[in-house]
């Protein structure tokens, strides 16, 4: 699984999970730092990404164009924690939505909860 990191997460987040064995790009490495979401999203969907970001707009977007991909795992409640939490709370869960990410899927992720809807939503 490949995660393109918005530029709401730090780029530690990106150097967290690859130490985790995981392929992540942060939008700053790539020349996408301050690209719209339909950017980002565009890119993505080119490169097999799946975004990972902090952003509510990214399930809105996919949800308005009837999109099945890419694939969004979006952050929440998150905003007073460290890298360090946001890397856990990653690495602790993408094992359990691998599958939905890969066929394409939004997942919202919290401390406390996670969920999954498939994509296109319609």
């Amino acid at each position: 699984m490949r995660l393109l990191i918005d530029a709401n997460l730090s780029p530690r987040v990106a150097n967290g999970l690859r130490t985790s064995g995981y392929e992540a790009t942060h939008v700053i490495e790539i020349g996408l730092l301050t690209a719209s979401d339909e950017q980002i999203i565009s890119h993505a969907l080119d490169q097999g990404f799946v975004v990972v970001t902090a952003d509510s707009d990214f399930a809105m977007i996919l949800a308005l164009r009837g999109a099945s991909s890419p694939s969004v795992v979006q952050l929440r409640y998150v905003a007073e924690f460290g890298v360090d939490v946001h890397v856990a709370l990653l690495v602790a869960n993408l094992p359990q939505i691998e599958n939905e990410l890969a066929t394409g899927a939004i997942a919202s992720l919290s401390p406390g909860r996670l969920s999954t809807r498939n994509l296109p939503i319609m």
